[in-house]
């Protein structure tokens, strides 16, 4: 039986086609498994877990396994509404591949293609992770003990698309290369009253606006500016009439580090500002901050020095030192508990990522199959 090589592009316009939003990725499963059935079966090993429905694993057997290594690409999309008027925009109204999955997902079929047709030295696990946009996918696939026995990996990979890189250029960096991040929550409860008898009221809209301003002086007065810290607030609310004392307040934000102890100083400010807010203003607050598996993406230095080496010395290969980023990525949890490394594939797009109109160039496909295949074949030159 012939078996014809996979058509990538129409495959990643396909994952664009038909966008599904975090823990909802039935479609998307389904498809990834029809192209995985399509590829030659005899070293690969496909495994699901009910705990995580959307989730897969597909095992390649090595012929001489000293490791096993892990590779992970995301599948989810975000509730954006598509801008770019491409033939293949998205047939899912209000949800779009913005953030570059339809690629990951694409890139990562590509090198399983490659090894399912010519056997590794050392074992393989890809790993499509849902829900990386949220709730956290990688802590509830690891929680669900998805990677046990065979499946477990000895070190782990992943890479994330950028357009501030031309296609196929790959950039990476020693130590941390995406923030951790934490949403933050912020409810304040007074007593409303009569616009015109304030005395008789306790105004959360007041309380607000100098909650508001003092949590400004965290990253202004309390980050070390060399390090570097966010703390954005993007949405408040308060009351529903012009003549009516409001008696709640919302806050919603996020906070941004490139270290866990930075991330927990701004998280320790925030609480004690509310505190003191409240106790000022005679008010209840409540403050809820939820980082799950936002930490930050801090590169292991072995594996990174040596994915670094390789890249640039493959006059194949364009290889960028790139900046850390205060974007998150929940891959950083896996590396909480594996080591590995995460790397960007540039795409070239002249949007940014999470953008209406994000259109990556698609010949950035197969020029990060080829480094990621060449990388993984000299890593596992080297033994154990």
């Amino acid at each position: 039986m012939t078996i014809e090589p996979l058509n990538l592009v129409r495959i990643r316009r396909q994952f664009h086609e038909s966008p599904e939003l975090a823990l909802k990725e039935f479609q998307t499963h389904a498809l990834l498994l029809s192209v995985i059935h399509s590829l030659p079966q005899n070293l690969l090993e496909i495994k699901t877990i009910p705990e995580l429905p959307t989730a897969l694993l597909v095992r390649v057997a090595g012929s001489h396994p000293h490791r096993t290594i892990g590779y992970r690409a995301d599948i989810d999309a975000l509730p954006v509404n598509e801008k770019t008027g491409l033939d293949f925009t998205s047939k899912t109204p209000g949800i779009m591949h913005a953030c570059g999955h339809d690629i990951h997902m694409t890139v990562a079929l590509g090198i399983l293609e490659y090894f399912a047709n010519h056997q590794p030295q050392d074992n393989l696990i890809f790993f499509f992770q849902p829900a990386e946009e949220s709730h956290s996918g990688s802590v509830r696939a690891f929680n669900a003990n998805i990677f046990s026995n065979q499946f477990r990996p000895d070190e782990f990979y992943g890479l994330h698309s950028t357009p501030t890189l031309p296609a196929g250029v790959i950039g990476c960096r020693m130590g941390t290369l995406f923030a951790g991040t934490t949403e933050v929550n912020l409810k304040l409860t007074g007593k409303g009253g009569h616009a015109a008898y304030p005395q008789d009221a306790n105004d959360m809209v007041v309380a607000q606006a100098y909650l508001i301003t003092q949590l400004q002086t965290v990253v202004a007065r309390n980050v070390n500016p060399i390090e570097g810290g966010v703390l954005t607030l993007g949405k408040v609310s308060a009351g529903n009439v012009r003549n009516v004392i409001a008696d709640q307040a919302v806050i919603e934000g996020t906070i941004r580090g490139l270290t866990q102890k930075m991330i927990l100083l701004i998280q320790q400010r925030v609480q004690q500002i509310c505190e003191g807010t409240a106790q000022a203003f005679n008010c209840q607050v409540e403050v809820k901050m939820n980082q799950g598996g936002y930490l930050p993406v801090e590169n292991d230095p072995t594996l990174t020095h040596e994915l670094i080496q390789f890249m640039q010395s493959d006059s194949a290969i364009k290889f960028k030192k790139t900046p850390p980023a205060m974007t998150g990525e929940d891959f950083g949890f896996l590396l909480s508990k594996f080591p590995g490394t995460m790397f960007w594939l540039g795409v070239g797009a002249t949007s940014s990522l999470h953008s209406a109109t994000f259109n990556p160039d698609e010949r950035a496909i197969q020029l990060g199959i080829d480094a990621v295949v060449k990388f993984l074949q000299n890593r596992m030159s080297k033994g154990a």
